[in-house]
């Protein structure tokens, strides 16, 4: 029995694990809170959780890893900036469809008391049209290109951000919180959701244990409706057409499978879960960084599923849980844990030598498995 679970879970990720357990174990040592630690794993796990989610239709499809994350993302920083830019008139077209049709509860007090998730739930229903439309023609381009998808998507990814820093500057926006107050257009570097969205899920159904032990429901069970999603979403028909596309695309297209269009779904399917992923994050982060922001994401992303035990060609939501918990558990207690027991703050210096190292492992590790 242990031998098969070593062998199912592999000696790295044991070994991950417990260095992970071995610094809560030594946090209070050196001075650390373990509950405040496991509070900010909570938090960064439910903020990441639905990003990462966004890895597996793709990787099911046979399309590789989600490089091209960043287009998602891009996105959900539409729908964002766009809920914040049409708040106003989102509330007060809602006021005049109570009273237009008379729904009594529809009314100025209600959506008074509720316009926080009002913002939150416009910026998803904005980003997801968005998403559909980039994730058909993401879908296309990496049909055309099979054999070299990873490749693609990573230049699909970079260059989508860089095409979108010039977009930020000559969109018409003009909420006078959003844009630079010198020039009077032009989006500015972060925005804050202050005011119209911070903390709707991160706050919802919270728990605070002696002001120390912060559990985030609301944002956990987000994740935990978005993975049952997926996980009921993978077993309809649909999802069982692009399972075996992504196992054995010669024999699906000989069972009558259109393996084009099953890989079209899923990478339309990973980019609507990576625009939603970035609003779930910045409502907890408080900000929507623009510009260079979305080149960074993809490959956390990445590395997390892969350090849950998933592969090139196969993954499941176990992994994404796994590898999300385990790689935003070291990335958050490592910097801890060394400052306190140097004295000294050197967190920005470790974060970055932690998460690079994670990445640099995840990305060289044997990422092919059977199905």
């Amino acid at each position: 029995m242990i031998n098969r679970f070593i062998q199912n879970a592999g000696w790295p990720r044991i070994i991950i694990a417990l260095f992970l357990l071995g610094l809560f174990i030594a946090a209070p040592f050196v001075g650390v809170r373990v509950d405040t630690s496991l509070s900010n794993t909570l938090v960064r796990f439910g903020m990441n959780g639905v990003m990462v989610l966004a890895m597996i239709p793709m990787v099911q499809a046979g399309c590789g890893l989600n490089f091209g994350l960043p287009l998602g993302i891009i996105a959900g920083l539409l729908g964002a900036t766009l809920s914040i830019e049409w708040n106003v008139e989102i509330l007060a077209r809602l006021i005049e469809l109570g009273a237009q049709y008379k729904i009594s509860w529809l009314n100025e007090a209600f959506i008074t008391t509720w316009r926080e998730p009002i913002g939150f739930a416009s910026a998803i229903i904005i980003a997801i049209p968005i998403a559909v439309i980039l994730g058909w023609l993401y879908g296309k381009l990496l049909n055309r290109v099979k054999g070299d998808e990873m490749m693609i998507a990573t230049y699909v990814g970079f260059s989508s951000v860089s095409f979108m820093c010039i977009a930020w500057l000559l969109l018409p926006y003009k909420n006078p919180t959003m844009v630079w107050g010198y020039a009077g257009r032009g989006l500015r570097t972060t925005i804050s959701v202050e005011g119209y969205w911070l903390h709707v899920l991160s706050d919802a159904l919270s728990v605070n244990i002696n002001g120390h032990l912060y559990i985030p429901t609301g944002m956990l069970i987000f994740f935990a409706v978005m993975a049952i999603i997926v996980w009921i979403f993978m077993r309809t028909k649909t999802g069982t057409a692009i399972t075996a596309v992504g196992s054995n695309p010669e024999f699906a297209r000989a069972s009558g499978v259109n393996v084009d269009k099953m890989r079209t779904i899923s990478v339309i399917m990973s980019t609507v879960l990576g625009a939603i992923g970035i609003i779930v994050y910045e409502q907890s982060f408080g900000f929507i960084q623009l510009y260079m922001g979305p080149f960074y994401m993809a490959l956390p992303a990445v590395a997390s599923i892969l350090l849950g035990g998933a592969s090139v060609n196969k993954a499941t939501i176990l992994n994404v849980i796994v590898g999300t918990f385990l790689f935003q558990g070291i990335l958050t207690m490592t910097p801890s844990v060394i400052n306190s027991y140097l004295q000294t703050d050197m967190s920005e210096v470790i974060r970055l030598i932690v998460s690079n190292g994670m990445i640099l492992y995840a990305l060289t590790r044997k990422v092919r498995a059977g199905r």
